[in-house]
């Protein structure tokens, strides 16, 4: 790029701090990267990209926040996180050309922003996908060593100062892990599960290979195949055609005393379905970072069953998240500008 060459103008429409947004600028020169942190609610935390819900703009600051990000070729996260505000400066902005969010199932913001098919067609929309791959996958694995192991049975004598009769844990280099969707997270926990031992199995739709998955199994042989596994690790995104793919047919199909790790989305899994196999013994343990509905419901049975770990969607998170995703928006800034194609490209009919 000459000097004369007009760069492209980014704008960062969610709380990023200030180092992050040069490192942006360094790995990518060909950016304007224009942000204005007094007008981003703060983080609370790492990752929190929505910010500090009891900030508000005045107007005049709304009026600002606007107006910077309407001037955008592309955006750095949707503004606010908010589906609304995406439609609002898809319509305002005609020279929008990408927009990344910040979630790796971001699809579903931009399903949500309800954008007619010109717009879907006008404005490429990514994801944040991969980053997540190694948390999420460690998550997995830690859910099945602890059915495995039988964590509930361990915190159960602990807690009465009982010393039971030795029993026998479960190895997982004995034990055959079907992995359901082998996206980033999903080959990110093939890949774990190889290396300790386990026999891996994966769906696939593509039926291209992947590293350390010893056998590929086409979606549609889903139920057919959970009868010969130990453990199912579910990584899939909420979609219309993964709604409730883990439900009663499959639930009734797995080996007895099945092991379940979830960490794609909660509305893959039939939670009703989930609890009458957890309630008879075919699910023997079940690890949940996502779950149906979000916060979940204190009366929901989850929360009180004795083989359910439940954690509150917080496995993806790290301190590290913030520069990943950094990193991310400069590579696919990158193959922008050199024409190439960009990477975790939502897809707008189905919205993963």
């Amino acid at each position: 790029m000459t000097g004369t060459e007009k760069k492209l103008r980014a704008v960062v429409a969610v709380p990023l701090r200030e180092e992050l947004c040069r490192l942006i600028e360094e790995l990518e020169p060909r950016l304007e990267v224009l942000r204005d942190h007094d007008l981003m609610p703060p983080m609370r935390g790492p990752a929190d990209w929505s910010g500090d819900p009891q900030y508000t703009r005045t107007p005049e600051q709304q009026q600002a926040f606007d107006a910077l990000v309407d001037s955008a070729d592309v955006l750095f996260g949707i503004p606010d996180v908010d589906a609304g505000a995406l439609a609002r400066t898809v319509a305002a902005n005609p020279r929008l050309r990408w927009v990344m969010t910040t979630a790796a199932g971001g699809g579903a913001s931009v399903k949500a922003a309800g954008l007619d098919r010109s717009q879907l067609d006008r404005v490429v929309f990514t994801t944040s996908a991969g980053v997540h791959g190694g948390p999420l996958a460690e998550f997995a694995v830690f859910g099945v060593m602890a059915g495995a192991k039988n964590l509930p049975r361990l915190l159960a004598d602990q807690g009465t100062r009982t010393w039971p009769d030795r029993w026998e844990m479960r190895q997982l280099d004995e034990m055959t892990v079907l992995v359901v969707g082998l996206g980033g997270i999903g080959s990110e926990c093939a890949r774990r599960f190889h290396a300790l031992g386990a026999r891996v199995w994966g769906t696939t739709r593509s039926g291209e290979p992947v590293a350390g998955v010893d056998r590929l199994v086409p979606l549609g042989e889903l139920t057919e195949a959970v009868a010969g596994v130990d453990a199912i690790v579910v990584t899939l995104p909420g979609t219309a055609q993964t709604h409730h793919l883990i439900g009663a047919d499959v639930l009734e199909a797995v080996k007895p005393g099945a092991i379940i790790a979830n960490v794609g989305r909660g509305t893959v899994i039939d939670e009703v379905a989930l609890l009458g196999a957890l309630d008879d013994g075919r699910v023997a343990f079940a690890a949940l970072d996502v779950f149906e509905q979000e916060p979940l419901d204190a009366a929901s049975p989850l929360w009180g069953h004795p083989n359910v770990l439940v954690s509150p969607h917080t496995a993806a998170l790290s301190s590290k998240e913030e520069e990943r995703i950094a990193r991310r928006f400069a590579e696919n800034a990158a193959r922008l500008l050199d024409g190439e194609p960009l990477a975790a490209v939502v897809d707008t009919v189905e919205f993963y």
